[in-house]
């Protein structure tokens, strides 16, 4: 169901489907949310001192890196031990899969233990389909923004 925004006059779906979750993916989804808590912020080497070098992060590789030698009071290096359980990775908070969808006809592809991601490259027009038809079959959709009717 779409409900329309009584201030603006857009048109926002309804969201009322709460998917059941395993207890065992519950188990480890909570496990992930605790494990990420603990995680450090992953910085490029001395992307804080540069302003041209962006902190995203890249492997420390020269041989005279102290962030590679994993010295002292540098930043932690991503490794294998900060990675989530394995059966819940790419799932988001819920326990549900993220599906990418451009058009209207894939959502009838999709199940209830799915969310949709619109595509960036989705219009206007499109874009409210496609919002529209989801709250009709009552999926998700995690990047619902407000859209205004089209003027035509």
């Amino acid at each position: 169901m779409v409900v329309e925004d009584e201030a603006s006059g857009e048109k926002q779906p309804e969201f009322t489907h709460q998917p059941e979750v395993s207890s065992e993916i519950g188990r480890l989804l909570s496990i992930r949310r605790s494990l990420k808590a603990r995680k450090p912020t992953f910085r490029r080497q001395e992307s804080w001192r540069y302003g041209r070098v962006h902190p995203s992060w890249r492997r420390p590789r020269g041989i005279d890196s102290k962030m590679r030698r994993k010295l002292r009071g540098r930043p932690k290096n991503v490794e294998v031990g900060y990675r989530s359980p394995k059966k819940v990775r790419g799932l988001d908070g819920l326990g549900r899969r993220e599906r990418l969808v451009s058009n209207v006809s894939q959502l009838s592809e999709m199940s209830q233990a799915e969310v949709v991601r619109v595509s960036g490259k989705v219009g206007r027009r499109k874009r409210l389909a496609i919002l529209e038809k989801a709250a009709e079959l009552s999926l998700h959709v995690i990047n619902s923004r407000r859209v205004s009717e089209p003027e035509s």
